[in-house]
């Protein structure tokens, strides 16, 4: 029973994911509406989402190191807390600082709670098939925009964005804080946390972790690929719009984007766990970067939506690899720890691509620069992805000073 109830973790954290990470995407939904019915800029309701990057970032480098210490549940309980709490205050919000504050700080720390923790829980229930297991947690954040964002607009075509908003938090705590009780650690885990002292030989701190080469690497093959995809991924609905597209045909290529990472991730998943975590996410690197440049030629429909295939399948296939080097690295005891560093290095890269990607527009009425800009930060992340070490489990002796 023990040996299978990983499964039901994968579960929990797939569905944590999913409704934690389409609520805070949920916000391209709302952003008209709110707009029209408060009078804010739409470039200060967006400002949320970047507020909410950051918090993210910090709130996954955080919660990794209490999930170390007291266990998922607990990470679980207060993420589904703090989600249901930040969209029914910012859907009682009055000004747009209050708005921002509410969406952007609570919303991003419940995030935080279920990215990291949960893949790094995932991880240490499995011996065999732990990268297909890692990336089916990462396959809920995949369903976000097909599950949350049209339930959100299905809400708002009977309701105002209000009530909306606080339906949303409302099922959040419903569904979420009775899942949270299902999460524990597994059998092993437990064990070495009940105990007065974990000898030396099995393993290293978190100080080490996070001062080796290894993360080094890591956090910066992370932070690469998350700079180079955030503003393509962001921008591609402008962008086709202004290549001729409809606005309908853009967003069914957002749309196309999204399903093509789900699928990504389970392909690669499956890959790394036959091949090894490092090969795949090199070959995933690089394709991302050569999908990146091909959008640039794209004019007819047709080749977005081959472009858009592609490109989804590469981002979203190499984000749960992130987590399986971390554990191959650094073993499970502290693995929500370094996966939490990494996760808040990589979340500067995300907040920054949509930002320069709307400021490249801005100053040259063209996308074409941020098209290239990421194309170079995608190569750049595939030569930084080389450097990683051997892969064999490291003890705090062989751990390669940065």
């Amino acid at each position: 029973m023990e040996r299978h109830y990983g499964w039901v973790i994968v579960a929990v954290g797939a569905l944590m994911g999913c409704i934690g990470m389409g609520s805070m995407f949920s916000l391209a939904v709302f952003l008209d509406p709110i707009a029209i019915g408060t009078g804010w800029s739409r470039a200060g309701i967006s400002a949320s989402m970047t507020v909410a990057f950051l918090a993210m970032g910090a709130g996954a480098f955080g919660w990794g190191w209490v999930s170390d210490r007291h266990g998922p549940r607990i990470v679980g309980i207060a993420g589904g807390l703090l989600l249901g709490t930040g969209l029914v205050l910012a859907s009682r919000a009055t000004s747009l600082l209050a708005f921002q504050l509410a969406y952007g700080l609570f919303l991003g720390a419940a995030v935080g709670a279920f990215f990291a923790p949960m893949m790094a829980t995932a991880s240490a229930w499995f011996d065999r098939q732990r990268a297909l297991a890692i990336s089916l947690v990462s396959a809920g954040l995949g369903m976000a925009p097909v599950t949350v964002a049209p339930f959100a607009q299905w809400l708002l075509s009977g309701h105002d964005w209000r009530t909306a908003q606080l339906v949303i938090g409302l099922v959040a705590w419903a569904v979420l804080l009775p899942a949270a009780l299902l999460l524990r650690r597994p059998p092993a885990m437990a064990l070495a946390a009940s105990a007065t002292a974990v000898p030396a030989s099995e393993g290293f701190t978190a100080r080490q972790a996070l001062g080796s080469q290894q993360f080094v690497v890591l956090a910066a093959t992370f932070f690469a690929c998350c700079l180079a995809h955030a503003g393509p991924i962001f921008h591609v609905v402008s962008y086709a719009t202004v290549c001729g597209a409809s606005a309908m045909a853009a967003v069914s290529i957002y749309s196309l984007q999204g399903l093509a990472g789900l699928g990504g991730r389970l392909l690669l998943g499956v890959l790394a766990d036959r091949h090894g975590a490092k090969p795949v996410l090199i070959g995933g690197l690089l394709l991302q970067a050569l999908a990146i440049g091909a959008f640039l030629p794209a004019r007819s429909l047709g080749e977005f939506y081959a472009v858009a295939a592609v490109f989804g399948l590469a981002y979203g296939g190499v984000m749960p690899l992130y987590a399986v080097l971390a554990r191959d690295y650094f073993g499970p005891r502290i693995m929500g720890t370094v996966f939490g560093a990494a996760t808040m290095v990589s979340c500067l890269g995300m907040a920054a691509g949509p930002a320069v990607g709307g400021w490249i527009f801005d100053r040259f009425g063209s996308y074409a620069g941020m098209y290239l800009g990421s194309l170079v930060i995608g190569l750049g992340a595939v030569a930084i992805a080389f450097t990683f070490p051997p892969l064999p489990r490291m003890r705090p002796e062989r751990l390669k000073p940065a």
